[in-house]
């Protein structure tokens, strides 16, 4: 029964840990530097085998 509890304990800290990562990630995150960066690729079709699916 204990190790049930800790396992769950670690799980949540874990999800929690992770929730602050993102969070710090997207507070440094430039939505306009984004937006840049997408509008530099090039305007081709996707190389063979990297196609959306349909």
């Amino acid at each position: 029964m204990n190790q049930f509890f800790v396992t769950a304990i670690a799980e949540k800290v874990s999800a929690l840990k992770t929730e602050a990562y993102f969070l710090e990630r997207q507070s440094r995150g430039d939505l306009a530097a984004f937006d840049d960066w997408l509008s530099s690729s090039p305007d081709e079709p996707p190389i063979e085998g990297d196609e959306p699916p349909k």
